[in-house]
């Protein structure tokens, strides 16, 4: 691929902790997109190794990448810390930032280099395709990603958005190209509710200092396939991880799901108590679930899978979902308490 003079040097930053299965393909995949565009000339890739165990770092050491690579190792401190880590190395004008369990598509990269603006550099965030094959798990967060994004995943096309209509598209870190100048000034001005950085939201905080600044693109063009959990422990861990991170991006005002946050906490503890003084309406209402999810999904035009999926894991994800808040609310109580 021929490149032009001025086309922006690119740094491709990957955190990765305990990833020894699907770092090396993430690797691949993304040095197959850098040379099939024109930032194949100086592109550079940093990996960040957050605490990984040995499996992960004898991949990490069989690297050969075929373009410049530069591994940081950190003890594990979180994606944020290893995200900042490696935006902080980076030396390319742009940072493409990436998952290690995401594949960037192989002509996304040109897509965003033949549509360069070089009086501004773009951000852009990945459109992600959730690979279900043979994983309930991934349907079920495909259910989840198309309720809460639908404005656009129903519909997918090039489009921008800014502040005002940030928390209906869909975005993330996940697959995330922006200036490296923007993506220090947003670690700049990042702030968290708690106090250890392993459980912030590192997407929508993050990103929203951004869209401030300048419109995010998203495209087809720009696409990139997520590999989700697999097991059925390591999606009840990732639920309730991922409940602690909803409360660290949405518990602020002016936010899409701030009141879904407000109303949360009374209707909980309503729940406990009706649980703790008739148990048997709670198990009715437990058993009620996998029936509203399944009338949930089939609402939002999902196959017949993805129905079943949502179904069946709906009351696993609702209880490590809710206890993942509730973990949140007690940290961000003590670290306000601290402060």
């Amino acid at each position: 691929m021929s490149t032009r003079s001025d086309t922006p040097r690119l740094s491709i930053v990957i955190p990765v902790y305990n990833e020894p299965e699907w770092i090396g393909r993430c690797v691949a995949d993304a040095v197959t997109a850098v040379q099939n565009s024109q930032f194949a000339a100086d592109a550079e890739l940093v990996v960040v190794d957050d605490g990984s165990d040995q499996p992960t770092k004898d991949v990490l050491g069989a690297l050969s990448p075929g373009i410049r690579l530069r591994l940081i190792d950190q003890e594990n401190r979180g994606r944020f810390a290893a995200r900042e880590a490696g935006i902080r190395a980076a030396e390319g004008q742009l940072v493409l930032l990436l998952d290690a369990r995401v594949s960037v598509a192989p002509d996304s990269l040109q897509f965003v280099a033949s549509s360069l603006d070089h009086e501004r550099l773009p951000v852009w965030n990945g459109h992600v395709e959730i690979e279900v094959d043979r994983n309930p798990y991934a349907r079920f967060w495909r259910t989840i990603t198309y309720a809460s994004w639908r404005d656009y995943l129903a519909n997918p096309r090039t489009t921008s958005f800014g502040l005002e209509e940030y928390d209906r598209y869909p975005k993330g870190t996940t697959c995330f190209i922006a200036p490296r100048d923007a993506l220090l000034r947003a670690l700049g001005e990042f702030g968290s509710l708690y106090e250890d950085s392993r459980f912030s939201n590192d997407d929508t905080v993050l990103i929203r200092s951004i869209a401030a600044e300048q419109r995010i693109n998203i495209s087809p063009g720009f696409a990139c396939r997520y590999r989700s959990r697999d097991s059925l422990g390591r999606f009840v861990s990732h639920s309730y991880h991922r409940g602690t991170v909803f409360l660290d991006g949405f518990g602020r005002r002016g936010t899409r799901f701030f009141p879904v946050v407000v109303a949360f906490f009374p209707v909980s503890i309503a729940m406990i108590a009706i649980a703790l003084k008739r148990p048997r309406s709670v198990i009715r209402l437990v058993a009620a679930e996998p029936i509203a999810a399944a009338v949930f999904a089939v609402t939002m035009r999902r196959s017949l899978r993805d129905v079943v999926a949502f179904s069946l894991l709906s009351v696993p994800f609702t209880a490590a979902y809710c206890a993942g808040i509730w973990r949140g609310a007690l940290m961000a109580a003590r670290a306000r308490a601290q402060r």
